[in-house]
């Protein structure tokens, strides 16, 4: 498909070069896809543990050790990245009381 660019005297199409370039440029765009979305998963797994370090912070002051149910579910949000279906399809965990 021919491309144009807009110029103040109207729109001309782009050279053989400038329409290469632009594909080239599409095509890194969309092989960067799984980049971009496991960056957004990393991010939201990050803040889901961040919302139960408090647990983590009680227990040590406590000087007791985290509960296993709550331990596991930490430790399954870190395991997120290494799922097979990551970063398009992602089994989250759930936390422990469904809380």
């Amino acid at each position: 498909m021919a491309h144009t660019q807009a110029t103040p005297e109207g729109s001309i199409p782009l050279t053989p070069e400038e329409e290469a370039e632009l594909e080239e440029r599409r095509a890194a765009w969309a092989a960067g896809a799984n980049d971009r979305l496991a960056a957004v998963a990393r991010k939201q797994r990050d803040e889901i543990l961040m919302q139960s370090d408090w647990r983590v912070t009680r227990a040590s002051e406590a000087g007791i050790a985290l509960s296993e149910e709550w331990a596991a579910y930490r430790q399954a949000l870190r395991d997120v990245p290494q799922q097979s279906g990551f970063p398009t399809n992602i089994n989250w965990p759930v936390a422990p009381g469904g809380a």
